[in-house]
C-alpha cells in the first residue's frame, strides 16, 4: 500500500467533497463523514471541512428510500484536497457520459481522489484507476479486473497507491477513514474515534471475504465449523461444493452440519448455499450486462433455464422480467 500527500502527519485543516450518486447506501455516506465528524469533535476543531455534491446538485435518492441533500451540483467540489466518490447501484443510470467527462476534466484539481463500494468503476470508466492499485466490491472485483486490466485490482478492505484510493464497501470505508484520521492526528485520535462507535478497524490489507458475516472468528455465537463451511460457500459461488464434501471438510457427517445450521441460522446448508447463489445472480442481473449464460456460470447453475426455475421461485419473476426498466427496487447493499 502506497500512502499519498493526505496522510501525513499535520494540524492542517483537510478540505473534501463527497460526491454521492443515486442509488448508493446511507451506510457508506456515514462510513466516510461521521469518523471525519467524531474526530472534529474530539479535537475541538474541523479538522476535516466536508460538503456532499451530486452529479446535477439534486438530492440522492439513496437504497434506504431517503432523499440526501447536497450542496450542489459537483463543479462545487473545486477547491477540495480529496474527492470521495461513493456509488453503489444501477451504474449504468447514473455513471452518465457527462459525469465520467467532469470527473476526468477536474480530476487534476484534487490532491487524491477515492472511491467507495460500486464507485471504483465510475473513476476506472473515467481513466482514473489506469496504472493504480485499486479494490471494489469483492462481488465485482472479477469483473472490474476483466474491464480494465490496466488496473491492479486487490481483494483488499482498501487500497491507497499514491493519489487514489478506493474501498470495498462502507465498512472499509470507515476503515480507510480512521486510517487517514491516525496518519493527520496520531493513533490516539484514531482510537477515540473506533472507541465512538464501538468498532475497531481492521487492516486495509485484509481480504473482503474472509470478514464477511459467517467467517472463522467474526461471530462467537457461531460454531466455528459452521463458519468455516459459509466461509467456502461465500467464495465457490460457481462450483458449489456438494453437502457431502462441505460436511466433510469440517469433520462432520452431511446430517450433523445440517442439524448444526439448522441451529444456527435456522436453516438447511444446501438452501443457504442457493440464497447466496440466487442473490448474486440477482446482483448480476441489475448491475451488468452479462447475458443470462454467462450469470449462471458465475453463479454454478447448470444452464440459463436452470437458473430462471429457481430465480422464479424465489423472487417471485423472471431474470429477464428483472431487467426490464423500472421492473425491480434497489435492494439494501451488502457491507
Amino acid at each position: 500500500m502506497t500512502e499519498n500527500a493526505l496522510f501525513v502527519s499535520t494540524k492542517a485543516p483537510l478540505d473534501l467533497a463527497v460526491l454521492v450518486l443515486p442509488h448508493c447506501s446511507i451506510l457508506e455516506v456515514a462510513s466516510v463523514l461521521d469518523p471525519l465528524r467524531a474526530a472534529n469533535r474530539h479535537l475541538g476543531a474541523d479538522a476535516f471541512r466536508f460538503r456532499i455534491v451530486t452529479p446535477d446538485g439534486r438530492p440522492a435518492p439513496l437504497t434506504c428510500g431517503i432523499e440526501l441533500p447536497s450542496s450542489g451540483a459537483l463543479s462545487m467540489a473545486k477547491g477540495a484536497a480529496l474527492l470521495m466518490v461513493i456509488a453503489g447501484y444501477r451504474l449504468a443510470e447514473v455513471a452518465t457520459r457527462p459525469l465520467i467527462r467532469d470527473l476526468r476534466n477536474m480530476a487534476h484539481g484534487f490532491t487524491a481522489i477515492g472511491g467507495v463500494d460500486a464507485a471504483p468503476w465510475v473513476l476506472a470508466r473515467a481513466g482514473l484507476l489506469d496504472g493504480h492499485r485499486a479494490t471494489v466490491h469483492w462481488e465485482d472485483q472479477e469483473d472490474l479486473a476483466h474491464a480494465h486490466p490496466h488496473i491492479d485490482v486487490r481483494p483488499d478492505r482498501y487500497v491507497i497507491d499514491r493519489n487514489r484510493m478506493t474501498a470495498g464497501g462502507a465498512a472499509p470505508a470507515y476503515d480507510l477513514m480512521l486510517h487517514l484520521i491516525r496518519a493527520r492526528h496520531g493513533a490516539g485520535l484514531a482510537r477515540l474515534v473506533a472507541q465512538s462507535f464501538l468498532q475497531s478497524p481492521r487492516p486495509g490489507n485484509s481480504p473482503q471475504v474472509a470478514t464477511l458475516p459467517g467467517a472463522p472468528g467474526n461471530d462467537p455465537n457461531l460454531d466455528p465449523r459452521v463458519a468455516r463451511v459459509l466461509a467456502r460457500m461465500e467464495t465457490t459461488l460457481d462450483s458449489p461444493d456438494p453437502i457431502a464434501a462441505l460436511a466433510a471438510s469440517v469433520g462432520l457427517s452431511p446430517r450433523r452440519l445440517e442439524s448444526l445450521f439448522r441451529h444456527s441460522l435456522g436453516t438447511s446448508p444446501g438452501a443457504h448455499a442457493l440464497s447466496l447463489r440466487l442473490a448474486a445472480a440477482r446482483r448480476m442481473l441489475t448491475d451488468t450486462a452479462h447475458p443470462l449464460s454467462e450469470v449462471a456460470l458465475r453463479t454454478g447453475f447448470s444452464s440459463p433455464a436452470t437458473l430462471s426455475r429457481a430465480f422464479r421461485r424465489t423472487f417471485g419473476q423472471s431474470p429477464t422480467t428483472l431487467r426490464r426498466p423500472g421492473a425491480h427496487k434497489p435492494a439494501s447493499l451488502t457491507v
